[in-house]
Formats: structure tokens, sequence, C-alpha cells
């Protein structure tokens, strides 16, 4: 006799233990692909395709998850996906019309946020450090820091561009107070108008017995355009990934000659 609620003799328990795992995958899956378009999404389309089809925001499937507020550790509250929120316009056009064609800065290279000039569109405010205070300050606040006695101290050197020529001086030591190591010099640029910009560490090499800060990524002249921090004392995340992104281009778009090809 069957033994009243026994399901074994008419189910096949692996086969329905195989559907549910196979319906427990499928929804992981899912939740995790609509999970990682927080970020990046909807897509723009490619400007050189003609096509109509293209020329909307591509979202794919799955689509875009609802807003989550997320409590960051220094209090604000963020939303992700964030509404309206997209690049800027894209200061460059096809070079040809096909589609994958490379996009052409249409003005100023290393400031149009274009191939090795682009930067992410990080918060507009300082990074904080642990107890809350920007991470990064010029030595000038940060009296408990000082440059030990067996280094050079950069302030009063000249920086020298890729051409040779003085593009400035250093004015003050920009310190990293997580990770306790210098970040970034302040420059004081050449020229009649009193202009201080950051230089990144890693974009320089000091020589202390010429007194010299060399930099091979942009020319003397071009320190003037640097982009420069909204308050003299702190620099906030867009603006670093700004900075960084200005040097960074350099190294292809500072003269013409680098744009060629080496052979």
């Amino acid at each position: 006799m069957m033994e009243i609620g026994a399901i074994t003799s008419y189910i096949d328990v692996a086969q329905v233990v195989l559907y549910v795992f196979w319906l427990f995958f499928f929804s992981l899956v899912f939740y995790l692909r609509q999970e990682d378009k927080r970020e990046g999404y909807p897509l723009e389309p490619d400007p050189a395709v003609p096509s109509d089809h293209f020329k909307r925001r591509m979202e794919g499937f799955p689509p875009l998850p609802k807003p989550k507020t997320f409590r960051m550790h220094d209090g604000r509250t963020q939303q992700a996906p964030r509404a309206g929120d997209h690049d800027p316009q894209v200061k460059a056009e096809p070079l040809e019309h096909w589609p994958g064609s490379p996009l052409v800065p249409t003005g100023n290279p290393m400031l149009d946020a274009v191939g090795p000039a682009s930067y992410a569109q990080r918060p507009d405010h300082p990074e904080p450090a642990l107890h809350g205070e920007p991470r990064f300050a010029p030595l000038r606040l940060a009296g408990d820091y000082s440059v030990a006695s067996q280094d050079p101290d950069p302030r009063g050197m000249a920086v020298i561009g890729a051409d040779g020529e003085s593009g400035g001086t250093i004015a003050d030591i920009w310190i990293d107070r997580s990770e306790l190591q210098i970040r970034y010099f302040e420059v004081k640029v050449a020229g009649p108008e009193d202009k201080h910009v950051l230089l990144p560490f890693g974009f320089c090499r000091i020589n202390g017995s010429r007194r010299e800060v060399k930099v091979v990524s942009i020319l003397s002249t071009q320190f003037i355009d640097v982009p420069a921090t909204r308050n003299p004392d702190q620099v906030t995340q867009l603006e670093e990934d700004r900075i960084m992104a200005y040097y960074g281009s350099g190294h292809l778009y500072a003269t013409p000659q680098r744009q060629e090809p080496l052979l």
C-alpha cells in the first residue's frame, strides 16, 4: 500500500530538484546582471552609426534596476542609478563614417575628455580620510607633517616641462593623510597670472642636486591649462580625475609628433 502523503512513488524528486536549481540559477544571474547596471547604463549609441535604430540610448536586457539609496561612511546618501545621470556631451567626432571609428577631439585634446584625456564622473567633493577630514591637504594646513631631513625639500624648485623649459615653481606639498605619502605638488605657474595648479607626484622626477622637478608628459607652456581646483586648499574627487587625465593625455597629445607612428 502507498503511504498517505508520499510523493516519491509518482514524482521524480531528482528532476524536481533540478528544475528548482535551474530556476534559482536563472534568478541569480538575472539579479546579478541587473545589479551591475547601476553604473554606466544606459549606453550611449555610436555616433558613427547612421541607422535610426541606434539613435536612442541603449539599455539592454534585463532593464535597469530601480534606484537604490546607499549610505556612505561620512553620512551622505547616494542613489544608483541616478536619475538623469549620464556623461557630458563628447567633444569629439568620428574619424570615418563606419561603426567603431576612432574619435577625434574637436578642441583641445588634453581637455576634451576623449581617449587618454577621459575621466570618470566622480563625486565633486573631497575624498574623506578616516576621521572625516579631507584626505589630501597642503603642508601649510597639515602642520603635523614635514619633509624628512634626509630628503630634498622640493619647495622652491623649478618645474621643467618636456621641452626643457621652466613652467613654474613648487609652492607647496600635498600629502595623503591616509597613506602618509606625498600625493601632489602645488605649482605656481610661471607668468603674469597668479595661478596655482596641482602636479601628481607620479608624473614627475625630483633632481635634488639641480633643484629641478622634471615632468615629461607636458610642455612648460601647458601648465597654465591644468584644471584648477575650486578651493585652493582642497581637491575634489572629480577634480583629481580631471587633473590626472590632463597629465596622462600629454603623453599622446602634448606635441603633434607624439601622435605619429614610431616607424
